[in-house]
């Protein structure tokens, strides 16, 4: 399914790219900026199976684009300028902003020397449980279970079912199903309690993603003292914020913003909604950033943005560069917000 999703997607950008529809969409729906999302940047892994594989990309692809960037009438600016000129709607240039997700050790080791060379400001997005070694990579937990094992055996629908999983192709299948389910469930702490069984059943140690991926406090210390960088929230425990109850949700936002405080000196201004989509953050989740002051907050919604946006500051549109897509071509594509624009039947701003 997600190898078909894939396919499909890549078509649609190679459509636009070589049929030029990309360029005479552009002047009417490449909007005033984009914001761009990264997860990883490190170099690629051996492995074939990588249900992931589409969070992260290369440094050296990601030097491409930021090159790219460069040498187009664009400019590079922080989410403090984005906010600005969305109040201000100061449009005179367009602008790109560069986020990441999740505070990975591979933003330090591999994308920062790029965006420093290149003097490209960015912001980082920290869940608190990740540098607090308390947070579940449940997604990376997952993988790690279909990776390691041929055969998986989880207790569903009151009963035992078993799925092989020895061949690549199985093993694809098998995680497609098991994310589709969790993703699924309606609430968070449903989902949670079933990573944890699995993971306990097969042996996989869900903290150590997080001492062996992400930064810790000190490396944070470093990264937040470039004036490059801005450090923005990502609530405590990277939950799906529409599927807690209200009072969770506020407070895994709040408490977020308060211990990267406490920890960097620094009150962050800005939010991303984990996950980010329509089923993981909507008006109720906008209204509580809102009252909680945030100037911004981004989804994972696709778009570009437009003047409307500044009504709309806690509902923002970005554009993932994905794993998956690693071409030039293909970043000339979303940046026109000719793909988006047909994503979003042509709507401007996604925040229902």
């Amino acid at each position: 399914m997600a190898s078909l999703k894939t396919t499909i997607i890549r078509g649609g950008l190679e459509t636009l790219y070589f049929s030029g529809a990309n360029v005479f969409m552009r002047p009417f729906v490449h909007g005033v900026g984009v914001i761009l999302t990264l997860h990883h940047v490190r170099p690629e892994r051996p492995e074939a199976f990588q249900p992931n594989r589409l969070l992260e990309i290369t440094p050296k692809f990601l030097e491409q684009v930021v090159r790219y960037l460069r040498r187009r009438d664009l400019d590079i600016v922080s989410l403090d300028e984005v906010y600005r000129r969305l109040v201000e709607q100061d449009f005179a240039r367009r602008f790109v902003c560069i986020t990441i997700d999740d505070g990975y050790r591979d933003t330090l080791q591999y994308a920062y020397p790029i965006l420093k060379r290149y003097e490209a400001p960015f912001a980082v997005y920290i869940p608190t449980s990740f540098p607090d070694r308390l947070g579940e990579l449940w997604w990376l937990a997952l993988e790690a279970v279909v990776a390691r094992n041929s055969r998986v055996t989880l207790l569903l629908g009151g009963g035992e079912q078993g799925f092989d999983c020895a061949t690549v192709t199985e093993k694809r299948d098998l995680f497609d199903q098991l994310y589709s389910y969790l993703r699924s469930l309606p609430t968070e702490e449903q989902l949670r309690v079933f990573v944890r069984d699995l993971s306990a059943r097969y042996h996989v140690d869900i903290a150590a993603f997080c001492t062996d991926l992400c930064m810790n406090w000190n490396e944070l210390t470093t990264l937040a003292a470039d004036p490059l960088v801005t450090i923005g929230a990502h609530t405590v425990n990277h939950v799906m914020l529409a599927k807690v109850p209200e009072r969770m949700a506020r407070s895994e936002m709040a408490m977020s913003r308060s211990v990267i405080e406490a920890s960097l000196g620094k009150r962050p201004d800005h939010l991303s909604y984990p996950v980010g989509d329509k089923t993981s953050a909507g008006p109720r989740e906008f209204k509580i950033a809102a009252e909680l002051g945030f100037k911004t907050a981004v989804t994972t919604r696709p778009g570009v943005l437009f003047p409307e946006h500044r009504d709309h500051l806690m509902a923002l549109p970005r554009i993932s560069l994905n794993g998956e897509h690693q071409q030039l071509r293909y970043v000339r594509v979303l940046l026109s917000g000719s793909a988006t624009a047909l994503w979003n039947g042509f709507r401007k701003v996604d925040a229902a």
